[in-house]
């Protein structure tokens, strides 16, 4: 006998369990927001094993998707080709939240190897904020943006990334400085000021650790493991100053532990 609210037991044959009226036909499940991750060559290495993307997709595991969006050597006078094609205004949800990630190429010396990557500073400025406006304005006021400065430079890790690439022919002088990779975070540190939204340090942050050229750069500018932890870690924080808690947020589905083994449709009413 079958009492109100329960299922009935199992049959014997290989069918599932009938339910009572109106146990089927139930949710189905939210729509898992989507993070994106705006940036160049250090946003694209963000998924490879130990990366601070790949690490982003664990820490929100079934809460939101963590989606990159990277781009090799690119800087932000580039990356504004993107932004319609990346952050259309019609056709699909906005993002939760959004990195952008650019600095460290729009820093490359004028009259050095990676000068065709050169962008001037009050550029970099300008152009991070036509990104910001384009996602807070056209896209959604509710969007989470982080801003994250370029990370720091060890001049003599390059010098010897670029033997180790082209020996003899290896240019003589430094493409990027450390210096200057300052003067482009200070300016990202000061917009995110002039619009009241979330920063990152990252040329601050890793220098506060003692031997941070080899520990969290792999060539000089690219991170290690250890790197990619700290920009992870960093990331994460933010976002959870913006509201972002990974245990706070709702699984799309229900979880395992909610799901009735004789009658699994109503967990999904």
């Amino acid at each position: 006998m079958m009492t109100s609210g329960s299922c009935p037991a199992a049959p014997t044959t290989v069918h599932p369990p009938i339910c009572p009226a109106g146990a089927t036909g139930g949710s189905q499940g939210l729509a898992r927001p989507r993070m994106v991750l705006f940036g160049d060559s250090i946003t694209e290495q963000s998924f490879r094993p130990g990366g601070w993307g790949a690490a982003l997709v664990d820490t929100y595991s079934r809460k939101a998707d963590v989606v990159v969006r990277g781009y090799s050597g690119y800087n932000t006078r580039w990356a504004l080709f993107l932004i319609h094609h990346i952050f259309p205004l019609d056709g699909i949800a906005p993002p939760l939240a959004t990195t952008i990630f650019f600095g460290a190429n729009d820093a490359a010396l004028l009259g050095r190897t990676s000068e065709r990557q050169h962008v001037p500073v009050s550029e970099y400025k300008d152009n991070l904020k036509k990104i910001v406006n384009h996602l807070k304005q056209d896209c959604s006021n509710s969007m989470v943006i982080v801003l994250i400065t370029p990370p720091p430079v060890d001049e003599e890790g390059r010098e010897r990334f670029a033997r180790s690439m082209y020996g003899e022919n290896a240019r003589k002088l430094p493409e990027r400085t450390n210096e200057m990779a300052g003067v482009y975070a200070g300016q990202c540190i000061e917009l995110a000021r002039e619009m009241h939204i979330p920063c990152v340090n990252i040329w601050s942050k890793m220098q506060e650790t003692k031997g941070w050229q080899t520990l969290y750069l792999s060539d000089g500018l690219h991170l290690t493991p250890e790197g990619n932890a700290v920009v992870h870690k960093e990331v994460v924080k933010t976002l959870r100053d913006a509201g972002l808690k990974a245990e706070e947020m709702p699984y799309d589905f229900p979880h395992h532990s909610k799901i009735d083994g004789i009658c699994p449709d109503k967990a999904f009413q």
